[in-house]
């Protein structure tokens, strides 16, 4: 409960920041919505579900257009012409392989409502490079907040948790349609740490990393 109630105040907080930089900064601003095809490549996990331990490599599938599906939204303050500052949520997404995890205990084993990616960073472009598209690049850093879906034998947990740090990178480029709309394409890529508290006195762990490209829109104020 209080880290459901702690992940509400961390996004309120976000909303809040964004709607004072889109206020303060007007003509500067940019909102921008995006989906995409996210996958995810094998990794380790390890900890116990208050009875029993387990450390496995299990596949993960990403399922981006399955609900809920993956999306994102990001907010840019552009402090120059070629720099500015994002804050971005990512609601990336994994199901654990169905034999690994059967092999393993597990018959819940994902992180379907999100791993959510909440992270901020600089964020450089180069406008005009190609005429219309410009190209950009960022860095980002911040806390994953996954929806924990674990559910074994000895325990039955499914709750959002604040659950370790994570960074992302993006690459990609913008396609100017007028003053106010532009459309883009973008890889981005993000690594996780997750530690996840188990009901029944557990602990699970998992270095999760993702692959998405991505396909928005922003709006600039």
């Amino acid at each position: 409960m209080m880290r459901s109630i702690a992940m509400k105040a961390v996004l309120a907080a976000t909303v809040a920041t964004l709607s004072a930089l889109s206020a303060a900064q007007a003509d500067d601003f940019t909102i921008s919505v995006y989906s995409g095809y996210q996958t995810a490549p094998h990794s380790g996990v390890t900890g116990n579900d208050g009875v029993d331990a387990f450390d496995f490599t299990t596949g993960w599938k990403g399922k981006s257009f399955e609900m809920p599906p993956y999306y994102g939204i990001r907010g840019t303050w552009w402090v120059r012409d070629n720099f500015g500052w994002i804050a971005d949520f990512n609601h990336t997404k994994v199901y654990a392989d169905e034999g690994d995890k059967a092999a393993n205990g597990f018959s819940t084993l994902e992180f379907t409502d999100g791993l959510n990616n909440l992270t901020v960073g600089p964020i450089w472009r180069w406008p005009g490079l190609w005429n219309n598209v410009t190209p950009y690049a960022s860095v980002s850093a911040g806390i994953v907040i996954p929806h924990v879906e674990v559910v074994t034998a000895n325990t039955n947990t499914i709750e959002y948790q604040i659950a370790g740090p994570t960074v992302a990178v993006v690459l990609g480029a913008s396609y100017a349609l007028n003053d106010t709309w532009d459309l883009f394409g973008e890889y981005k890529g993000t690594y996780s740490q997750v530690k996840a508290d188990l009901n029944g006195g557990g602990t699970l762990e998992t270095d999760i990393i993702t692959n998405a490209l991505n396909f928005g829109v922003s709006y600039n104020f």
